[in-house]
């Protein structure tokens, strides 16, 4: 299928890479068909890009490349809505914010999607130790932009 993007152009990603989030996500609640793109083979940030909006796109990351005892406890009325019979089918990304010359993470909103089904949801977590602006790397001024490719929702572990 072809997808339209700003960032993009029109890209190619196969049906079966369109992670469905049934809820949305906070403050797009309408916006459920996303797909992940990936800007090159050891990229640790991707684009969770919609596929009803060309104009709406995420930068994401797995966490755990940055915050190794990071972990996001799922109740089991959670893993039933996403689908879920074991947390190995679980892959945990999220929203990626830059504030003058850091990189941040929204750690207490993560992106939990099952890899098998492509379901996803926006979790939201009560604990405090987590903010939505948590620092993750400080950045150079000069960093340029590679072509994105689509890819299935990605292991980079």
């Amino acid at each position: 299928m072809e997808v339209r993007t700003t960032r993009f152009g029109v890209i190619e990603i196969a049906e079966d890479r369109v992670i469905t989030f049934a809820s949305g996500m906070l403050g797009f609640p309408e916006h459920h068909r996303y797909c992940l793109l990936q800007p090159g083979d050891d990229a640790c940030f991707f684009w969770l890009q919609s596929l009803d909006d060309p104009e709406l796109a995420f930068v994401v990351t797995d966490p755990t490349l940055f915050m190794q005892d990071y972990s996001v406890p799922i109740r089991a009325e959670q893993m039933s809505s996403l689908g879920l019979s074991s947390l190995d089918d679980a892959q945990v990304f999220v929203i990626v914010n830059k504030v003058d010359d850091e990189l941040t993470g929204n750690l207490q909103g993560p992106l939990v999607i099952n890899t098998i089904d492509r379901v996803g949801e926006q979790m939201v977590l009560a604990e405090k130790r987590w903010t939505p602006r948590h620092p993750l790397i400080k950045v150079g001024t000069g960093t340029g932009a590679a072509p994105a490719r689509a890819c299935a929702t990605a292991r980079p572990r």
